[in-house]
């Protein structure tokens, strides 16, 4: 069997330069690459819905969005299977089975859960569906048998519970599922992208993202407001980049050619950045650099989520042809895993053979 990634999104929002740098963008670059088999990208409906049960507009408004964004970015159809997963309903029974090897004991000391419930202030009131939701993860994962989920290092305990729940079903029912690795960024900057107000991670609830499809004149404004090293009052004094927002994301973004560009007095980063930690040099021009560099970034990327908006009908038929191909690749899992169960009673033709047997010879 060959590679397989899955992996995905929740559709809450726009995309923005935090999903773009730690997913997006190498994303485009394995699907490119050639060395994977099968691609999905799941648009995550339902998981969005364990945390927005009493907003489902919300989601239903931003599945459009987050399709716009892939396809923007460099996402091909033709070489990735983007699909919603609400429907594909192989998934809901496959975490059903899957509920029955994972105790709430387990549940409880999943720390990625643990640190979004504090986030979402839940308190006491945690709905079933997000408790669980870890659960329902391996099910997306298992479905299409995938071998590797590109994901940020926040995601590791939750690829580590999949593994389990796969190692527990293939160790009681046998040899069945897939048991995959996460893919990490590369780049240490990308493993997370602060907000824009430095903030520790890029967030739409608190307002501090730069989205993809954000204007020119946003992406100014954005850029101008970005937190930088608070000491940092006149030109002449000394700067600290370390926390400092503006050199974050040129650590993500910039490359030496860009200077050239648009910065020629400097050859590289480094440069710049020993510049600014010895004094005399301003905050205003560091983001006159940044801004030219995420500009030039984000201008293809507007154009062709215009393109592509221009025919929204035929963005829902990529989608609905994802589902399709989808959906046959986790009916095929999910059979695999009810044989493995023996609850495939129809179609067990030896089952029925030697109960019918067993009635007629005790007459």
């Amino acid at each position: 069997m060959g590679k397989i990634i899955l992996t995905g999104d929740r559709p809450t929002g726009k995309l923005h330069l935090g999903h773009y740098v730690g997913s997006l963008r190498q994303r485009v670059e394995l699907q490119n690459s050639g060395l994977f088999e099968k691609i999905f990208i799941m648009i995550a409906d339902a998981q969005a819905l364990t945390d927005n049960a009493d907003n489902p507009e919300k989601v239903r408004q931003n599945i459009i969005e987050v399709a716009l964004d892939y396809l923007s970015c460099g996402i091909d159809p033709t070489k990735s299977t983007i699909f919603i997963q609400s429907m594909v309903p192989e998934l809901t029974e496959l975490a059903f089975y899957y509920m029955n090897l994972v105790t709430v004991a387990r549940l409880e000391r999943n720390p990625t859960v643990k640190t979004e419930i504090v986030m979402r202030e839940f308190g006491k009131s945690i709905p079933v569906g997000f408790y669980t939701y870890p659960i329902s993860q391996a099910s997306d994962i298992t479905a299409f048998r995938a071998t590797t989920v590109p994901a940020g290092a926040d995601q590791e305990p939750m690829i580590e519970q999949t593994r389990e729940i796969v190692h527990k079903f293939n160790s009681i029912y046998g040899e069945t599922l897939v048991e995959p690795e996460i893919m990490l960024p590369q780049n240490a900057a990308c493993l997370r992208l602060p907000g824009t107000d430095g903030k520790a991670k890029m967030s739409k609830s608190l307002g501090n993202c730069i989205y993809l499809s954000d204007t020119p004149e946003d992406l100014r404004k954005k850029v101008m407001s970005m937190y930088t090293d608070p000491n940092h009052l006149r030109v002449e004094d000394p700067g600290s980049v370390e926390g400092n927002c503006v050199f974050t994301y040129l650590d993500a973004f910039s490359r030496t050619e860009h200077f050239a560009e648009y910065l020629p007095e400097y050859a590289c980063l480094d440069e710049l950045k020993e510049h600014y930690k010895r004094g005399g040099l301003g905050d205003v021009k560091c983001k006159k650099f940044l801004y030219a560099v995420l500009q030039e970034m984000l201008e293809p990327i507007r154009a062709r989520r215009h393109e592509y908006e221009q025919d929204i009908e035929g963005v829902y038929e990529i989608l609905k042809k994802g589902c399709d191909v989808a959906r046959a690749e986790a009916a095929e899992t999910l059979d695999m895993v009810r044989r493995a169960m023996k609850i495939n009673y129809f179609e067990d033709a030896e089952l029925i053979r030697q109960q019918s047997e067993a009635y007629k010879s005790s007459k």
